[in-house]
C-alpha cells in the first residue's frame, strides 16, 4: 500500500466480478485520452468493441493475462492489463510478457498513482516468471513515451493498431525484467 496525498492507494488483481466497473472505467480514461485526436465515429466503434463489460469479464478470466486495479479508498484509478507469452516480431525474450493496457484517471496524473502501478506490473510480470516486458504506444502519445522511457523502455519497433476503421502506427517498446 502507498499513499497518495490523504488516501490509501492499494493494488489488487482484477476479478471477474470487476468487469462493469472496470468496463466504465476503460472507456471513459480511453476517451479522455485520445477521443480530442481522433475521429468520434472511430472513437465510439473502438470503445464499443474493446471495453463491453461481456468482453471485459472474458479478458478477465483468459488464464494467460492479469488484470491489475488501483484504487484510492476502494475507487479505481487506475488499471493495466499483462498478458504472458505474447510476443512482437521485434521483441526477443523466451518468456515476453506484454502490458496491454496502461491507464490511470487523469485527476490522478503526476500523483504517484502511476508510478505504483508500473511497480505492481514489474513485480506481477517478474512473478509470472517473465523475462521481457513489452508494449506498443501510439507515436503520437508523447506523454505515455516519456514515461515508458523513464521506466528503462526502448523503442525496437513499430506495430499497426485499429482504432475503429483508421490504422495507426504504435511504437513497440520493450525492457527486461
Amino acid at each position: 500500500m502507498t499513499h497518495t496525498d490523504s488516501a490509501t492507494l492499494r493494488m489488487r488483481r482484477a476479478e471477474i466480478d470487476d468487469a462493469d466497473v472496470l468496463s466504465r472505467f476503460a472507456r471513459r480514461t480511453f476517451s479522455h485520452t485520445f477521443a480530442a485526436d481522433n475521429d468520434p465515429a472511430d472513437m465510439a466503434a473502438y470503445l464499443a468493441l474493446a471495453f463491453s463489460p461481456e468482453r471485459q469479464r472474458g479478458e478477465l478470466a483468459e488464464p494467460r493475462r492479469t488484470g491489475l486495479l488501483a484504487e484510492l479508498d476502494g475507487a479505481l484509478v487506475g488499471y493495466a492489463y499483462l498478458m504472458s507469452g505474447t510476443p512482437h516480431e521485434a521483441v526477443v525474450a523466451a518468456h515476453p510478457v506484454q502490458l496491454e493496457r496502461f491507464y490511470v484517471d487523469h485527476a490522478w496524473h503526476g500523483r504517484g498513482v502511476a508510478t505504483a502501478l508500473m511497480e505492481a506490473v514489474l513485480c506481477a510480470s517478474r512473478e509470472g516468471g517473465g523475462d521481457v516486458l513489452w508494449l506498443g504506444v501510439w507515436e503520437r502519445n508523447a506523454r505515455a513515451i516519456r514515461f515508458y522511457a523513464r521506466w528503462g523502455f526502448a523503442a525496437v519497433g513499430t506495430q499497426t493498431f485499429m482504432l475503429g476503421a483508421d490504422p495507426q502506427r504504435d511504437a513497440v517498446m520493450r525492457r527486461a525484467l
